[in-house]
């Protein structure tokens, strides 16, 4: 490199690609070695008078694995304290008349997505489980090749945690600073991209996943996956309900400011379109156990339809409260309305345990695994399901009630606790469904052994014949 010969090795590995042969073997005196090592020496001496050192071996350095992971645990962090920081700053400067009232406002906007977000890091962990376990969820929800896997969920479930508390805190920071235009424009624009993105036509964004989805949200159908999606609809009826009153006051331009502040106003806590949306799901639900019943003829189907429309009374009477003097609301619908609440959420407890569940093996998985020995076939975990789905089943009562939403953190704890039940729910509700395929199939192969052997005996006999 400084004037001197450039010697190299005959056998170098600079000089064959990576498991072939070498290019350069057995250089002696000939015209072939000769003039190898005057073309190196020759480009080696025009790019040092150029200034350019090309490297014999190129080498590519990646940082390890581990080292980003660290790298990006402590960026989520940073991201985290700040903003906690700028919110916490952002509540403390508004005058405590209004703290209240602004913080109301702000969790109606981002406590829906914010659910969301919570359910989809919680679905990828029920199919990280299905694919450790014996359970073939894609056979099950009839899945192609392309599905999203736990990791791809979980990918953009990370994108979620990100994206809407950064926009609730660019909203408290902007609307605590006085600029209230730029505040407003938060949610509607946080809005507007999750629509744009769910209906984006184009091949990007897990096209095929996003089609499933509203696929199945669109249709009425008898199959598994949309009596899966309906079930989870159903958990999530107030996550529809306030994204209701978000749009709604969006639309009416009502964004960062009091004018939504009267119950009795369009987008207001005692608007009918409230009632309306929370019950929904459960409609949704109740004509596809009609529709079951209509193509299959199974009268257990009619008494599931039974038990999504005890749901009914629960939010429409609490709903009345509004509507009526305070007298027949104590006297008349209030205690109608417990007694819709117990009927409701006693049924629904029944149905889960008898109907939906198999307590059997969802925890086996291929591979030896500390979950596996945690809770498969532990009485403790059992007891905790049955005993936590008992407990919840109760309190999202008080989610369906309007006159019981007051308290928004209240409310925001017990929608949050329902979402956790349901997840409780889809590992044993999956599994039940995945054992009565496996019954079917068994069933069918027995039946298809029988057939051949008849067809055997009959063959035998008309041989002796």
């Amino acid at each position: 490199m400084f004037g001197g010969p450039v010697s190299i090795p005959t056998n170098s590995p600079h000089l064959r690609k990576s498991g072939s042969r070498p290019v350069v073997s057995d250089l002696g005196s000939g015209e072939l070695g000769s003039s190898v090592e005057e073309s190196l020496l020759h480009l080696t001496e025009a790019n040092e008078m150029k200034g350019v050192t090309v490297p014999l071996a190129t080498v590519a350095i990646m940082p390890s694995p581990i080292f980003l992971w660290r790298f990006k645990v402590l960026l989520f962090f940073i991201w985290g304290f700040s903003c906690c920081k700028i919110g916490w700053d952002s509540v403390m400067r508004m005058s405590v008349d209004l703290r209240d009232l602004f913080l109301y406002e702000a969790f109606l906007y981002y406590n829906p997505l914010l659910l969301v977000t919570m359910m989809v890091w919680l679905w990828g962990i029920n199919l990280w489980v299905f694919a450790q376990s014996t359970v073939n969820y894609a056979k099950i929800f009839d899945l192609d090749q392309n599905h999203l896997t736990h990791n791809e969920i979980w990918k953009c479930a990370t994108w979620m945690t990100i994206i809407v508390p950064t926009s609730m805190t660019s909203y408290l920071y902007l609307y605590s600073h006085g600029e209230v235009s730029l505040a407003a424009s938060q949610p509607v624009l946080l809005y507007f991209a999750v629509a744009m993105i769910l209906i984006f036509p184009f091949d990007i964004f897990y096209l095929s996943s996003r089609y499933y989805l509203l696929r199945t949200l669109w249709r009425i159908a008898i199959s598994f996956s949309d009596f899966f999606v309906a079930d989870i609809l159903t958990s999530m009826s107030k996550v529809f309900s306030d994204m209701e009153r978000s749009v709604c006051r969006m639309i009416h331009r009502q964004v960062a400011t009091i004018a939504w502040f009267e119950a009795d106003s369009v987008c207001g806590s005692h608007a009918v379109a409230i009632p309306l949306v929370l019950v929904l799901p459960y409609l949704f639900r109740f004509f596809q156990c009609l529709r079951q019943y209509k193509d299959t003829g199974e009268k257990t189907t009619l008494l599931n339809a039974l038990k999504y429309s005890t749901a009914v009374p629960v939010i429409f009477v609490s709903a009345l409260k509004y509507h009526v003097i305070p007298d027949k609301w104590t006297s008349v619908y209030r205690p109608f309305w417990l007694l819709s609440s117990v009927v409701n959420s006693m049924y629904s407890f029944y149905w889960d345990v008898t109907r939906d569940w198999d307590l059997s093996r969802i925890f086996i998985f291929n591979k030896p695994h500390i979950c596996t020995h945690l809770l498969y076939g532990r009485r403790w975990v059992y007891f905790w399901v049955i005993g936590s789905n008992l407990i919840l089943r109760c309190t999202w009562t008080y989610k369906l009630s309007a006159h019981l939403r007051h308290n928004y953190l209240t409310v925001f704890t017990i929608t949050a606790l329902e979402i956790f039940r349901r997840f409780q729910w889809v590992f044993f509700r999956v599994e039940n469904e995945w054992n009565k395929m496996n019954s079917k199939s068994n069933i069918q192969l027995s039946m298809t052994e029988l057939s051949k052997e008849d067809d055997k005996l009959l063959g035998s006999n008309d041989h002796d014949v």
